[in-house]
């Protein structure tokens, strides 16, 4: 399946080889703002305004809202709905009786693709670390070799990567190694939402779900996973030290440079079997 031309832009380039140069085409990213709008007991607020990639944007606006804490899960959501049919702007209906936890986010009017927290009012308001609940230990544990089939996984699923160079992607895999989802974007945290959005409206098991990054492991991509009670990050590159500092205080294992034969497990290893114990290195 080729990628959407929704998410594409064909743009003339000046490609240099040493001393020679080329005008070709080359295939960008779109990157353009989503705005995202709550209806609730007839009134209508502006929740957030995001630079994304445009697809799976109705998936985008609900895992936002329940990554965010603003909803609890897709229940309360009566219809999610485009103004018009090329407009940025996604509304999202809540059911009667349904309240949104508009207070959990306090944003700026808009938030940069390239981190989910930019947009944070204050740096009280990064962190619900008081309001989440830590995350059991309660799967089977998983062989680490199911670990190493990820990375070409990950990537064979980049579409829109191949043409464009320019993406992040995450992929939720379950437990016993199926890929339930998987969506690209110019923000990862978006990605995130989108896979969330995406698999809240199915009859889904979080607790036997793992996230997989293809890029680092940053704050604002475990708490939305901790958000949603996902036991599991794995990731191709680093993680900072604010990711493994909440990992290890929720209850989520993370792992980072995953690779074909190896990687490096910071938090939580009992999830894996064949963990070892570790030795220091000979200095």
């Amino acid at each position: 399946m080729s990628p959407s031309a929704a998410s594409t832009h064909p743009h003339a380039a000046c490609h240099v080889n040493r001393d020679r140069a080329l005008l070709r085409t080359e295939t960008l990213v779109i990157e353009e703002p989503l705005e995202i709008r709550i209806v609730s007991q007839g009134r209508e607020e502006v929740v957030t305004v995001t630079m994304r990639t445009p697809g799976a944007d109705q998936e985008l606006a609900l895992g936002f809202l329940i990554a965010e804490r603003i909803l609890h899960d897709a229940s309360q959501v009566k219809v999610i709905r485009r103004c018009g049919q090329r407009s940025n702007v996604i509304k999202v209906e809540l059911r009667a009786g349904a309240a949104p936890q508009l207070k959990s986010v306090a944003r700026n009017f808009v938030s940069s693709a390239s981190c989910g927290l930019c947009g944070k009012t204050s740096l009280d308001a990064v962190s619900t670390l008081g309001s989440m609940e830590s995350i059991e230990c309660s799967a089977r544990p998983i062989p680490a070799s199911f670990l190493y089939g990820i990375p070409q996984r990950l990537r064979a699923a980049q579409q829109v990567f191949d043409v464009t160079g320019g993406l992040h992607a995450v992929a939720a895999f379950d437990l016993g190694g199926e890929l339930l989802a998987v969506h690209e974007d110019v923000g990862r945290h978006n990605a995130v939402d989108k896979v969330i959005g995406t698999l809240a409206s199915r009859n889904w098991r979080p607790d036997n779900t793992l996230f997989a990054l293809s890029g680092r492991a940053g704050f604002e991509l475990v708490q939305k996973t901790a958000a949603v009670q996902v036991p599991i990050i794995v990731a191709i590159g680093a993680p900072s030290s604010l990711a493994v500092q909440l990992a290890e205080q929720v209850g989520i294992t993370l792992v980072g440079f995953l690779r074909a034969a190896s990687f490096n497990v910071y938090t939580h290893p009992q999830r894996l079997e064949q963990h070892v114990v570790p030795v220091r290195e000979a200095v």
